[in-house]
């Protein structure tokens, strides 16, 4: 069975036709439960996301701040398995139609077994993957498999990388490119900074593929500001504090959809 990369290609292709950004979201599988977790992605989607992305929880999660470290560590005392990761892909998917990759650092990919690993996401409609830690040279495995079974590598740019440092990077690359906005973990900011749209720029000069922007995008304002300059804008810990910060899952789900919605305008008023 193969993946899901047409969907995101066309998806991202459809958001620019439309003259707008993209709205990624990221949510952490397995938090605050598994079936609590597929709730929230569907409320994300409902709420006006237009692709998703699920975090696979990591003991030693170096590119996340504090906020995405807490739901990680209450998935994985909740005993989070990366099947458990499959199914909320899965089950997203089928009860939306949305795009839905998985970010996860090399570690437990390596363990699981590539070809598995790539073959079960597949399975489960998974568009695709993005690998923070993963280095390029050393990423022909992965792309093989990831290739022969339809789902997209979307590797990480930062303002630290070089011009051809991004050339090589885009060119190994499929999907989209995720450019971090800043150094530094994953956060809520009170700006996203002037790095991100500079970032931006200079990878577009390498690359057709769209560019999206995440680290420190947090509410309306901040999306339509990066939107202005960016083909796709990720949230991730702002979601996750508005479920950390709810009374209970039903009032965190329906923060999140709210979120959302609040985001999905501010793509649309660049």
């Amino acid at each position: 069975m193969s993946g899901n990369i047409e969907l995101l290609n066309t998806t991202l292709a459809a958001t620019r036709a439309a003259d707008r950004a993209a709205l990624i979201a990221y949510l952490p599988a397995g938090f605050p439960t598994v079936d609590g977790g597929i709730e929230a992605v569907k409320a994300v989607i409902a709420g006006g996301a237009d692709i998703v992305e699920i975090g696979l929880p990591h003991s030693d999660p170096v590119l996340d701040g504090p906020v995405i470290q807490t739901a990680d560590d209450i998935a994985l005392r909740g005993g989070v398995r990366i099947a458990d990761v499959m199914r909320t892909v899965r089950e997203a998917h089928e009860a939306t139609g949305v795009p839905i990759l998985v970010m996860t650092y090399w570690n437990p990919i390596d363990r699981y077994g590539v070809e598995r690993f790539t073959v079960e996401l597949a399975e489960a409609g998974g568009a695709g993957c993005i690998l923070p830690d993963l280095p390029v040279q050393e990423s022909a495995l992965w792309r093989e498999h990831a290739d022969k079974h339809g789902l997209a590598t979307v590797f990480v740019v930062a303002p630290s990388s070089q011009d051809a440092r991004l050339a090589t990077i885009t060119a190994a690359g499929s999907g989209f490119v995720y450019a971090a906005s800043l150094m530094g973990v994953t956060g809520t900011r009170a700006s996203v900074g002037a790095q991100a749209q500079d970032l931006v720029g200079r990878t577009r000069a390498t690359t057709d593929l769209p560019v999206c922007v995440g680290l420190g995008v947090s509410n309306a304002t901040q999306a339509a500001e990066v939107a202005g300059f960016a083909d796709g804008v990720i949230v991730g810990s702002a979601f996750v504090k508005a479920m950390l910060d709810a009374p209970d899952e039903a009032a965190g789900l329906a923060a999140v959809r709210s979120l959302a919605g609040e985001l999905a305008e501010g793509v649309r008023k660049r």
